[in-house]
């Protein structure tokens, strides 16, 4: 096979993320608790208007977040979009996030954190991995998205970079930016509303090599339930 071959569907390699969906399709349980284990990822459809907290326990855990529009595949959560619809390269409370097709889709109605996340960073993958040093399989956020949704039998076209909830990436005046601990403290949440019905996937960001999920730690669990408005 061309080693430059890609298909976006397949993760390159598995873990519980594939097989321990919330539910056969992804349905929740309004009002009840979920955990992502560490290193995982999980599916969810949140209906329009339908309010979504995640919880970070211990306070310095990335959660890779990711929407797609339902029933559209080709419409997701869009942090490019994003970023020229604001105006700016950071978000806060009150703030739309939009899709590709630049409507809106999930809004920030709550957040106990300093507010600190990111929209620029790609993702992890295999090949950022492999580049920081892994000699072997190391769990990732956009195969924790392939298997969260292929759990669900849900479509993947393409893995979009993500809303990176309590990641602390700050810029610099000239431009250049550096992989900081979260800011954020044990038991903050954020609360998001959905504008439209979609399909969100979390991922509990499996990233080791770089301080992003605190300096000296390991990744951990996440969790989150959904209510109505």
């Amino acid at each position: 096979m061309d080693k430059f071959a890609y298909t976006p569907a397949l993760p390159d390699g598995l873990n519980a993320s594939a097989t321990d969906a919330i539910s056969p399709d992804g349905s929740p349980e309004l009002g009840k608790q979920y955990v992502i284990p560490a290193r995982q990822g999980r599916a969810i459809r949140l209906k329009k208007g339908q309010l979504l907290t995640i919880l970070n326990p211990h306070g310095n855990q990335v959660c890779d977040f990711f929407a797609i529009v339902e029933g559209v595949p080709g419409e997701f959560l869009s942090m490019e979009h994003c970023r020229t619809a604001l105006g700016r390269i950071y978000v806060g409370l009150g703030d739309i996030l939009v899709t590709n097709r630049r409507r809106s889709l999930i809004e920030i109605v709550e957040d106990t954190s300093p507010g600190v996340h990111d929209i620029l960073i790609a993702c992890c993958d295999l090949p950022r991995y492999q580049q920081l040093g892994a000699s072997e399989y190391h769990d990732n956020c956009a195969d924790n998205f392939k298997m969260s949704l292929l759990a669900i039998d849900e479509q993947i076209i393409h893995v979009p970079s993500p809303f990176n909830i309590w990641m602390n990436i700050p810029v610099a005046a000239s431009g250049e930016f550096e992989w900081k601990p979260p800011v954020s403290s044990p038991g903050d949440q954020i609360v998001l509303k959905a504008h439209e019905d979609c399909i969100v996937v979390m991922s509990a960001c499996p990233q080791d090599m770089t301080p992003v999920n605190g300096l000296n730690s390991l990744p951990r669990e996440l969790e989150f339930q959904i209510d109505e408005t």
